[in-house]
């Protein structure tokens, strides 16, 4: 029977930032590499799939900081007007918020004398946390943090798209369709890996998802490049 452990690790607190490190390093992977198999499935010369490549970098990058800024921004304000919306309520009516926090311990199977005086005490000393907690569902791990997620997600892509622009400048013009593909497929298993260490997961269950996602993507990219011959 294993041992427990008092001191238990825990990977939650870090899902904020592992989120967008993982979607910007697996969308900087996927999308250069799938565009450079596109490009370099064509007749055209090499330089023009590096310049190609560089271009999808730096405005993939961009995009990515621009996109998770906004879109975690709104999330932002949803929770700030939520909340607003709360510490009225708890200034207003603290009766009914009371009973509100009752009811929500009694759906988790507490007895209702017991949940009356849970909620009566965890009122007494932090109403607004407990109904943010139990009643909203916010929490301080998974609070929306526009900037971290703007960042991390710039950064990770930058990283990630170079990865497949590196295998592309030191392989051979002929070949580098499939450099590019196998490289960049490595790099996917890799990320999933760390990704998963990072989380406290299972990590083959990581590693198949985004490599079978990636393999598809530059497929079908390389495949229209071969297809229509000219830049995608």
């Amino acid at each position: 029977m294993p041992k427990h452990s008092a001191q238990e690790r825990h990977f939650i607190s870090r899902v904020g930032w592992l989120r967008a490190a993982v979607l910007g390093a697996n969308d900087g992977i996927i999308s250069v590499a799938s565009l450079i198999a596109g490009v370099a499935a064509t007749s055209v010369d090499k330089g023009t799939v590096v310049v190609t490549g560089v271009a999808a970098l730096v405005a993939g990058a961009l995009s990515m900081a621009a996109g998770e800024y906004v879109s975690v921004s709104s999330q932002a304000d949803t929770e700030a007007s939520d909340m607003a919306r709360e510490r009225q309520e708890l200034a207003d009516f603290p009766e009914a918020e009371l009973e509100e926090l009752t009811q929500i311990y009694i759906g988790r199977g507490l007895p209702r004398d017991l949940a009356a005086q849970v909620a009566a005490k965890l009122m007494e000393t932090d109403a607004f946390g407990a109904h943010a907690r139990d009643e909203l569902g916010i929490s301080e791990h998974g609070q929306a943090r526009p900037i971290q997620a703007a960042l991390t997600s710039a950064a990770t892509f930058a990283v990630g798209a170079a990865l497949p622009l590196f295998a592309l400048v030191l392989s051979p013009r002929p070949i580098a369709v499939w450099v590019v593909t196998v490289s960049s497929l490595v790099f996917l298993g890799g990320l999933g890996a760390v990704g998963a260490a990072a989380g406290g997961s299972g990590t083959w269950k990581a590693v198949a998802r985004v490599m079978f996602w990636g393999a598809l993507a530059m497929a079908i990219t390389a495949a229209i490049g071969q297809v229509f011959g000219t830049v995608v």
